[in-house]
């Protein structure tokens, strides 16, 4: 393998600077009239194309030799917790890793992070799994980027799984990249579909182009091959007790467990109605509702049926509901039994986050409105008649 490297071509430079101005990090100098690389190179290549002299060559570390690509094996899942719990996440990327491990002949792994985790980590060996690994340290008892990244890294690089999974959570999306860019390797975000090609490799189908199209993502060269899937997309695996898993129990070196962060306190988010992502029925309003004040008969429904108040993202752009209720490609992606859109029109944005809801309601007075094209039931009518009358046949004072 070849290491990174920096070479101005001494012979085609002449001193321009353009590539002093390009480099964010301050690593390229002129020492006379001629450019010279620094230790804070970081092998961006910002500066190549700025040179219009040809001077600069980057070359980068070779990392995925062919050879290297056959010593990864196994499909790994990582095991998010919170205050020792494990996520409803993570029984979706178990059920689809089994999928995925059984396809390639493999073993499917659970990572788990944290600091007493015994009891839940046994737990997950009553799913379709092969071994639950668990890092233990009361560094890792809150999340924290920094050591779970690290920790992360280092059992990654010792153990070699060639899928990486996780979900597409804050937690998620804020380690993962730290792990993807550690080990030289690509990421893909926001995954709502996954698959494994005729050459074994990893298809990652991720929304594109707000939504508009889907993108299909390969890592051909690089292991692990890594996703982020969004939750709600996936069927959650069942408890089977038919496998024989092993739960494995390391400690973590101190050296990887610093951090310039610490939790102070964790303050959960106060709702008045259930959790929008595990809800079974979830109430939404769109601009069709056309103030804010008419999400009051949103929420009165919502709490007749014990559901989850959603949003579509026009009504939180105008402040109508908080961000923490949107529900769409740039919000919440959610899967309940009943989903009942009221004034909500259907654009792409929104249908890619509730789609995959068990039965639909949609209520536009636009007959025409692309959410009906993916309802169950459709009413053509005036979102402030039929909400207020549906309040009242359940009971309740519209």
């Amino acid at each position: 393998m070849s290491e990174n490297a920096l070479l101005i071509d001494k012979a085609k430079c002449v001193g321009c600077q353009a590539c002093v101005k390009a480099c964010p990090f301050g690593a390229l100098k002129m020492e006379g009239k001629l450019a010279v690389v620094g230790d804070a190179c970081t092998f961006c290549g910002a500066c190549v194309p700025s040179c219009k002299f040809d001077a600069i060559v980057l070359r980068r570390e070779e990392k995925a030799a062919a050879a290297d690509l056959a010593d990864y094996k196994g499909v790994w899942v990582f095991g998010e917790q919170i205050d020792g719990v494990i996520q409803g996440v993570v029984h979706e990327l178990i059920g689809k890793g089994r999928e995925l491990a059984d396809r390639l002949g493999v073993p499917l792994t659970v990572l788990v992070p944290g600091h007493g985790m015994d009891e839940a980590c046994r737990e997950l060996l009553e799913y379709p799994v092969d071994h639950v690994i668990q890092i233990d340290a009361p560094e890792l008892r809150n999340y924290a980027s920094e050591p779970y990244a690290q920790v992360v890294t280092d059992v990654i690089n010792k153990r070699k799984p060639e899928i990486f999974l996780a979900g597409a959570t804050a937690i998620g999306r804020s380690f993962l990249a730290r792990v993807a860019v550690s080990v030289h390797t690509g990421l893909t975000a926001d995954c709502t579909g996954l698959g494994i090609t005729e050459e074994r490799l990893l298809l990652q189908t991720r929304p594109a182009f707000g939504g508009n199209i889907m993108a299909e993502i390969l890592c051909a060269k690089h292991r692990p091959q890594m996703s982020t899937v969004r939750h709600k997309v996936m069927q959650a695996a069942k408890k089977d007790g038919g496998r024989n898993g092993t739960l494995e129990k390391l400690g973590a070196d101190g050296g990887l467990l610093g951090s310039r962060t610490r939790r102070v306190e964790w303050l959960p988010e106060v709702l008045e109605t259930v959790n929008l992502v595990e809800a079974d029925i979830i109430v939404s309003g769109g601009r069709g509702l056309g103030r804010p004040e008419a999400f009051g008969m949103i929420e009165k429904l919502a709490k007749l049926l014990g559901a989850a108040v959603g949003s579509s993202r026009a009504a939180v752009d105008a402040g109508w509901m908080p961000y923490s209720h949107q529900v769409g490609q740039t919000g919440k992606t959610v899967q309940p039994k009943l989903y009942i859109a009221c004034g909500i029109s259907g654009a792409v944005q929104h249908l890619v986050g509730m789609q995959s809801s068990d039965r639909i309601i949609a209520i536009n007075k636009d007959k025409d409105a692309p959410i009906f094209s993916v309802a169950s039931y459709g009413i053509v009518g005036d979102v402030f008649e039929v909400v207020p009358a549906m309040i009242r046949e359940l009971g309740g004072e519209a």
